[in-house]
C-alpha cells in the first residue's frame, strides 16, 4: 500500500533521511519506532507529500506521490504530531470546513461527517468550541478530520504525545479500531504503544533503518538465550536434577529466594508445558512459571539507538507544519 525507495532528505550538509526503504502491506499497522531527532517526522512528512524528498520515491496505492501527487495524497489521512486546528471553531463546523478542503460535495460531507464523528467518539461534543475541549478530545477531532475522505491509507504521527494516562488509553483503542478498515503507518517512540497495536516495526536511528520485522521475531533475533522462572512450594530437594532433564533446558540456576530456580533454554525452546507435566507427575505444588530473559523490545531499542555523545548527529531540523493543505 505504502512503497518507500532510498528515501533521502537533507539540509545543507546535514542528512536527515538517509536512503531508507520500506513497505506497508495492505491492512498492516506499521510502527515507525525511533528516538527524538531519527528522522520519523522527515519521513512522515515526505511519505504525506508536505516535504519533497532530495532523492527516493514513494508511492500509495500503485499512485507515484511525486507524478501524481493529487490521486495518491487523496488515498492518505493524516494526522500530524502538532495538528491545526481553529479554536473558534465548533467541531462540527470545522468537520464541514475540513471537507470542503478534502474536495468532498456536500452530499458527500453530509455521509461523512456523522460518520467520522461517530467513529471517534465525537457525538457529545460535536456541537462544542474545540477552544474548549480537553487535548484528548483535539486528538479525537484530528482523527476525524484524517478520516473524513475515507483514505485506503493513515499516516499517525506521534498520536498519543502529550496525553494524560486516560486519554492516551482511549486514544489507542480508536487506533486499533481504525486500523481494522485502514492501512495504518504510525510513528511513535513509546514503546508499550508499538507492542500494543503494531504488527510490524521498522526502528530508525539518525536516518537510517536499522532493524524491521515483527516485534516477536526482533526479539527472537537478538542475542541472548531465553529463560523460565519457576517456583514451588517447599523447595522439592530433587527438583534442580529433574528440571535438567527436561528437553530444552540448558542449566539450572537457583533462584533469589529457596523454591525458585531459574531454566535457561535452548534458543526457540520454551519448556513450560514439560514443566507443568513434571510439577504435576511429581506432586509439586507449582506457585509461579514465567517465561524471562532474553532481550525485550526495549532491550533492543536501547541497544540499536544509544551511541556515545560525541558520536550524535544535531537532531534533525525543525520544519514548520503547514496549517491547511488542500488536496
Amino acid at each position: 500500500m505504502i512503497e518507500a525507495q532510498t528515501l533521502s532528505r537533507r539540509y545543507g550538509d546535514f542528512t536527515a533521511v538517509d536512503g531508507i526503504s520500506f513497505s506497508v502491506k495492505d491492512g498492516e499497522i506499521l510502527g515507525m519506532l525511533g528516538p527524538n531527532g531519527a528522522g520519523k517526522t522527515t519521513t512522515i512528512r515526505m511519505i504525506t507529500g508536505f516535504l519533497p524528498p532530495t532523492g527516493g520515491t514513494v508511492t500509495v496505492a500503485g499512485k507515484d506521490l511525486f507524478e501524481s501527487p493529487r490521486e495518491a495524497r487523496r488515498q492518505v489521512g493524516y494526522l500530524p504530531e502538532n495538528i491545526a486546528l481553529y479554536p473558534e471553531m465548533r467541531v462540527s463546523e470545522y468537520l464541514a470546513y475540513r471537507a470542503r478542503l478534502e474536495g468532498l460535495s456536500r452530499a458527500e460531507a453530509k455521509q461523512a461527517i456523522p460518520i467520522a464523528l461517530e467513529r471517534c467518539l465525537l457525538g457529545d461534543v460535536q456541537h462544542q468550541i474545540i477552544g474548549t475541549l480537553s487535548k484528548g478530545y483535539r486528538q479525537r477531532v484530528g482523527l476525524a478530520t484524517a478520516i473524513l475522505h475515507n483514505p485506503r491509507v493513515l499516516v499517525l504521527d506521534e498520536p498519543t504525545v502529550g496525553l494524560d494516562p486516560k486519554q492516551i488509553i482511549s486514544i489507542r483503542e480508536l487506533i486499533r479500531e481504525l486500523g481494522r478498515d485502514h492501512t495504518l503507518l504510525l510513528s511513535t517512540h513509546i514503546l508499550p504503544e508499538v507492542e500494543l497495536l503494531c504488527d510490524r516495526v521498522v526502528i530508525i536511528d539518525r536516518g537510517r533503518i536499522v532493524a524491521e520485522g515483527t516485534p516477536e521475531s526482533l526479539r527472537e533475533s537478538s542475542t541472548g538465550n531465553p529463560g523460565v522462572r519457576l517456583a514451588l512450594k517447599d523447595s522439592p530437594s530433587d527438583a534442580a536434577e529433574t528440571l535438567a532433564g527436561i528437553p530444552g533446558v540448558m542449566e539450572v540456576k537457583p533462584g533469589a529466594r529457596d523454591g525458585v530456580w531459574v531454566l535457561e533454554c535452548e534458543p526457540g525452546s520454551d519448556p513450560r508445558e514439560a514443566v507443568f507435566h513434571t510439577a504435576v507427575e511429581r506432586g509439586w505444588v507449582l506457585l509461579e512459571l514465567a517465561r524471562e530473559g532474553g532481550a525485550t523490545l526495549e532491550d533492543i531499542f536501547v541497544r540499536l539507538t544509544t551511541h556515545d555523545a560525541a558520536q550524535v548527529p544535531a537532531a534533525e531540523p525543525v520544519v514548520e507544519e503547514p496549517q491547511e493543505v488542500v488536496s
